[in-house]
């Protein structure tokens, strides 16, 4: 959380950072696709700054970039992340969602990996993730029996017999079998189950970032279902000035102006874009947005002290002192778009340094505060897109007036979607644009169908905290018996004293217990009026 303020807070480092960037730019980001197109500058951003004011007005609307003219995004061709690997049970088939297709996640033990298959069965489309994986590491669907292997080979059919034809090697008999790779501790999987995309990974791989894999940086992840689309999510990532205001009351922000909140201009500026994502840079750091599914935010160089080298880090010049390792941390977002009005987020925040904290706190209190932060503006997005709807998303510059620099990088994502994707996301033919009706308000903001039922940290510290209920409740209701049922001159008056005190601190704590069971696993909503 520390890393997170800090990276938000518009000048939260002391020193200035040059406006080019360093030369090892990004030395921990591996990219690999099948085509790459060399970067371009953007030509759809410009800033004219007013003779009468230094506030720069970002326009939408400008000349077409000729370099790249007529080249789409294929939706379909690109590693999407599906869960951490931390969170999946090797016991049970997980069901989910990405680009609108139905997946069942599975441990394979044979091959010893995860498998990603069509989550519904060849026989009559029973949703496989409702299966079990039986004795022998096969995952079979529950509604008739049908066992498939890790490469989605039919291997048992209880219904055929013996001494029939051998229907379960036949073709239609197969499931469906999505590419998959495991990578920075996390599932991916490729949105294709052509036989030719089998080995696809020798062609490409995901996005891989060096950090995550480092054993000397801290890196708890966590995961988020959440009630707006892929577009709404990643351009509100993107926008670090909404944080003082939409989040006011749970996060430090240091207050640089008269501003209530602690608002304040913040320049950003777009280096290139092309088909593949963009570059950025703020004063503090630098962004990265490799499309589709991550955005990644850095700090320059964390030194100590003032954010410069120490005089202890470099003495005197007549020798090289050992230089203590930089403290870096960074922001690492991975937006999935699960369907129109849907998606789900995995956040990581890498650190080294005081790593030991995340090996003190258990990872579920971490969740409890992320998630208080996503539900303080989930209603404000969920809104906003049903507004964006009605105008026409290819409306958005029009409907949208965005002046300052601090959106410079929303309008660089809006001018990526319109000219590599025509304004939305290409769901093929298995979606409608069609947005889910907005449920209740407490549905809205769920959080244990959104997250706890995903998260084993979570998951396991609900049960912990349901038993501790229970336990505190039974101790209360037995101390009251005991003190009933026994005759009074067989116990002193302080010791009655102390049962009954007992039996009450245990009743409070048990309903206080409850409290924040109900607001930390299961609905917790958010007035900013009163923040």
């Amino acid at each position: 959380m520390a890393a997170l303020n800090s990276l938000l807070a518009p000048h939260s480092l002391a020193s200035k950072t040059p406006r080019s960037f360093p030369t090892p730019l990004y030395p921990s980001f591996h990219y690999s696709l099948p085509r790459l197109s060399s970067p371009i500058k953007n030509a759809r951003l410009h800033c004219h700054v007013s003779a009468s004011s230094s506030a720069a007005e970002v326009v939408t609307e400008a000349e077409p970039d000729a370099a790249g003219e007529g080249e789409k995004f294929d939706w379909f061709a690109h590693w999407y992340p599906v869960a951490p690997i931390c969170d999946l049970d090797k016991r049970r088939p997980h069901a989910k969602t990405v680009m609108g297709l139905d997946l069942v996640v599975w441990w394979d033990r044979t091959k010893g990996r995860w498998q990603v298959f069509d989550d519904r069965c060849p026989h009559r489309l029973a949703p496989l993730s409702e299966g079990r994986i039986d004795q022998w590491g096969r995952l079979q669907c529950v509604y008739h029996g049908w066992c498939f292997d890790g490469s989605g080979s039919c291997k048992y059919i209880p219904q055929a017999p013996d001494d029939g034809p051998p229907v379960h090697t036949f073709r239609k008999a197969c499931a469906s079998v999505y590419p998959s790779f495991e990578q920075n501790k996390i599932l991916w999987f490729w949105p294709s189950t052509d036989p030719q995309c089998k080995d696809i990974a020798v062609k490409a791989t995901p996005p891989y970032i060096e950090e995550l894999d480092d054993p000397s940086y801290t890196s708890t992840m966590g995961m988020r279902d959440l009630p707006y689309g892929y577009e709404v999510l990643i351009e509100n990532l993107m926008d670090p000035a909404h944080v003082p205001y939409a989040h006011h009351g749970i996060m430090r922000i240091p207050k640089i102006n008269a501003d209530r909140e602690g608002g304040s201009p913040i320049d950003i500026r777009i280096e290139t874009s092309n088909v593949n994502g963009f570059l950025a840079q703020r004063d503090i750091g630098y962004n990265k947005f490799i499309a589709p599914c991550v955005f990644y935010s850095a700090p320059h160089r964390l030194m100590s002290g003032n954010g410069s080298a120490s005089s202890s880090d470099v003495q005197g010049g007549s020798a090289l002192k050992t230089l203590q390792k930089p403290r870096r941390f960074l922001l690492i977002f991975m937006c999935i778009p699960v369907s129109p009005g849907r998606s789900r987020l995995i956040y990581v925040f890498p650190r080294n340094f005081a790593v030991w904290v995340d090996q003190v706190v258990p990872r579920w209190i971490f969740h409890v505060g992320q998630n208080l932060i996503l539900d303080s503006d989930l209603y404000l997005l969920h809104v906003e897109e049903r507004k964006f709807a009605k105008a026409g998303y290819s409306n958005w510059p029009k409907v949208c007036f965005v002046p300052t620099k601090s959106d410079a990088m929303v309008v660089a994502f809006r001018n990526w979607l319109r000219k590599y994707s025509n304004n939305q996301i290409n769901w093929g033919t298995t979606s409608s644009e069609q947005l889910p009706p907005t449920p209740p308000r407490e549905q809205l903001m769920d959080r244990y169908w959104s997250h706890v039922v995903q998260c084993s940290s979570c998951r396991d510290a609900l049960k912990v905290l349901k038993a501790l209920k229970l336990s505190l409740q039974i101790i209360s209701i037995a101390s009251v018996g005991i003190v009933a049922a026994l005759n009074q001159s067989m116990i002193s008056t302080i010791t009655r004293t102390v049962v009954v005190s007992t039996a009450v601190i245990c009743f409070l704590a048990s309903k206080w217990l409850s409290v924040f069971i109900y607001k930390n696993f299961y609905y917790h909503d958010y007035d900013h009026a009163f923040r």
